[in-house]
């Protein structure tokens, strides 16, 4: 085996995961992302300001400068995480679960048509990717990616406790911020599956955003069925419309 490889543990993901290089977050500009934002009709305001987000990023990291850094991914890190890796793992969380319960007037809807966004809630288990920052890529690498699950207040950072195939590690990983008004848990799956068939942004479809996710859990060969039924409800969404 390769230790130098990222793929080593997976090499079915080998042309799966978007190269940093290319992804639209690597070096985003935040005032295009304002502006596509205010057409979808958000006010100004809406996204945390850099240095407070900066503040909380070195704050958050204080404790671990100096040391290789996993993170989880469980939506689009998975495909697109954004950051330059060493080794991805397929990981095991326990205590949290998928949910669709990230208001989104922005990225992949709008205020007129609203989408939602998936975040780690509260409760069950979840299946994603584990991915490895060596130790002097920690401090960029992370900027790049507080920059981007961070952009507004949403999520909140946390450290997670996750099982692989290697061993346990802890990672960092970006959970449903319940005291924030985007946050809404319990929306019956019926609303959600429509909101989501309907919605688009300026990142694409939601529809794409929620596809693109079966694909790589499939991919993986992890069964989620709250995604498959989701799936199967906007499928019949659609169905239904035509």
């Amino acid at each position: 085996m390769n230790n130098s490889d990222p793929y080593r543990h997976h090499p079915e993901l080998r042309g799966k995961i978007k190269p940093a290089s290319e992804s639209f977050f690597r070096d985003v500009d935040l005032d295009v992302v304002d502006a596509n934002v205010a057409k979808a009709g958000l006010p100004s305001g809406w996204r945390t300001p850099c240095a407070e987000r900066e503040a909380e990023r070195r704050e958050w990291l204080k404790e671990r400068w100096g040391q290789d850094l996993w993170v989880f991914g469980y939506g689009s890190l998975m495909w697109d995480p954004s950051i330059e890796f060493v080794e991805v793992r397929r990981a095991h969380c326990l205590g949290y679960q998928r949910s669709f319960c990230l208001w989104d007037e922005g990225g992949r809807g709008t205020v007129n048509e609203p989408g939602l966004m998936l975040a780690i809630d509260e409760g069950g288990k979840c299946d994603g990717l584990a991915l490895r920052i060596e130790a002097d890529k920690v401090d960029h690498e992370t900027f790049v990616l507080f920059r981007r699950e961070m952009i507004a207040p949403a999520y909140q950072p946390d450290w997670l406790s996750l099982d692989t195939a290697a061993g346990p590690i802890e990672a960092l990983g970006f959970v449903a911020n319940r005291d924030n008004k985007n946050i809404r848990p319990g929306i019956p799956l019926h609303d959600q599956a429509e909101m989501i068939a309907q919605a688009e942004g300026f990142l694409g479809t939601n529809y794409d955003y929620l596809s693109d996710t079966q694909k790589h859990l499939d991919l993986l060969g992890i069964d989620d069925p709250y995604i498959a039924e989701l799936c199967a409800a906007v499928g019949a969404f659609h169905n239904s419309s035509t």
